[in-house]
């Protein structure tokens, strides 16, 4: 009962990259870079372990953003000219690259340390991979013309990957989609097909991620304008409890999204989030067990899943470890309380 994961990242160690960034520049070039991912990558997974999760990540190791870590193998897609455009429905800016061409895979994306992964632990093994609308939100078409045209085009490379990913030995597979509270309605209808195209297929566990960002000024700013109550996931919850999505994961912990927004996904697992990221202050173990007390007046405890609010890449490493090991601890806890 109450198997804990994580959202996906967690800190890149100083002798991989720079630190306390959501993009970090890399420290190493060639095979010294490749083996600075790969300790990396086994030190985290031995923390997770450590810290009594059930189903450890890689922390997103290998990867400088977790959408452009799966652009960096797609060809059709201009790295060298990048322009700046307005992300999440212009909440900031950024630059980001062009899509200029038809999109391929140049080959196998993360099988390296999907590999790796699967090679250093015996726990159940979740991999992370941007959503199509989060994708297309996050670089400039100037080939496709169509939104919903070039999601759909990246929804099947995603579903390439996914299918070499389960073949890895990854046992759930979790696509990252925040842009789904920037666009509410769009989520509710394309968005969901395209996660339909990015999982055909599939027999492993899948998994989306909707959070309301990172800890970064940015998100913490735009979550200052959503008033008392934050109800986006109100929108297009319901066509997710109807879709074939096995798991969702959401913020909750000291959020303001309506406890009850949960019960919307009825029929779903459901990864609550009990770990802050947008605050450096590390969690009790009675404070994770109390949200999940919480989140169980509306799942299932069969079907709950503490997690993390999101992802922990910029936050530093030792609050990070901290609240790993607040999440272990606070679901024994509840484990004894609520079993």
């Amino acid at each position: 009962m109450f198997e804990c994961t994580i959202a996906g990242s967690l800190p890149k160690p100083f002798w991989l990259s720079e630190t306390n960034k959501l993009w970090p520049q890399w420290k190493a070039q060639g095979k010294e870079l490749d083996i600075a991912k790969r300790d990396a990558t086994v030190f985290w997974l031995k923390a997770q372990e450590d810290a009594g999760i059930d189903i450890v990540s890689d922390g997103e190791q290998s990867r400088q953003h977790f959408v452009h870590g799966f652009l960096e193998f797609v060809d059709g897609i201009d790295f060298e000219h990048k322009v700046k455009m307005g992300i999440r429905n212009n909440r900031y800016d950024a630059m980001v690259p062009k899509v200029v061409a038809k999109l391929r895979m140049k080959g196998r994306a993360h099988q390296t340390e999907a590999r790796i992964a699967r090679a250093h632990t015996r726990r159940k093994l979740k991999f992370t991979m941007p959503g199509p609308m989060t994708i297309i939100d996050t670089i400039a078409d100037e080939f496709y013309g169509d939104r919903v045209k070039m999601a759909m085009a990246f929804a099947d490379l995603l579903n390439q990957e996914a299918r070499a990913l389960e073949a890895d030995g990854v046992d759930v597979i979790q696509f990252d989609e925040p842009t789904f509270n920037a666009f509410t309605k769009e989520a509710a209808t394309w968005g969901i097909d395209a996660l339909h195209r990015a999982i055909d297929g599939l027999k492993c566990t899948t998994a989306v991620h909707i959070c309301y960002g990172y800890g970064i000024k940015q998100n913490i700013d735009w979550k200052r304008t959503l008033g008392n109550e934050w109800r986006q996931y109100e929108e297009f919850f319901p066509a997710l409890a109807k879709s074939r999505i096995q798991q969702v994961s959401l913020e909750c912990t000291h959020s303001r999204v309506p406890a009850q927004m949960m019960g919307l996904l009825k029929g779903k697992d459901v990864l609550v989030g009990v770990i802050d990221v947008a605050s450096d202050e590390v969690e009790t173990p009675e404070e994770v067990a109390a949200t999940i007390g919480r989140a169980l007046e509306f799942v299932p405890k069969e079907r709950l899943y503490p997690c993390t609010n999101c992802g922990l890449a910029p936050m530093d490493r030792e609050i990070a470890l901290g609240k790993l090991e607040a999440l272990g601890a606070g679901t024994r806890l509840a484990r004894q309380r609520y079993a």
